[in-house]
């Protein structure tokens, strides 16, 4: 299954209203200290992150992927994770 759908795949338990998956493997051939694995970068909106802090957030999602990391399918990840009301705010 390619890194984009597992990592689609394990962030589905956060019930995200907004989910995007970037795969940013190609800005970074040759990256020093990659043995392999790809860029990602995730933007996840989820009720789960409310009241949580950033770094609580972004435990969260990283925790879901830790296995990715370590059999080396990832390399890299950015992660934008926000609650509902951050993320859909607009100024009145």
């Amino acid at each position: 299954m390619p890194a984009v759908d597992l990592i689609r795949e394990r962030l589905q338990t956060l019930d995200p209203l907004v989910l995007e998956i970037g795969d940013e493997s190609h800005l970074h051939k040759g990256h020093a200290g990659n043995t392999g694995g790809g860029h990602y970068a995730v933007l996840v909106v989820s009720r789960h992150f409310e009241g949580a802090s950033r770094l609580n957030r972004q435990k969260t999602v990283k925790s879901l992927l830790k296995d990715l990391f370590s059999d080396g399918i990832i390399h890299a990840l950015g992660i934008r994770a926000a609650a509902p009301d951050e993320y859909f705010h607009t100024a009145d």
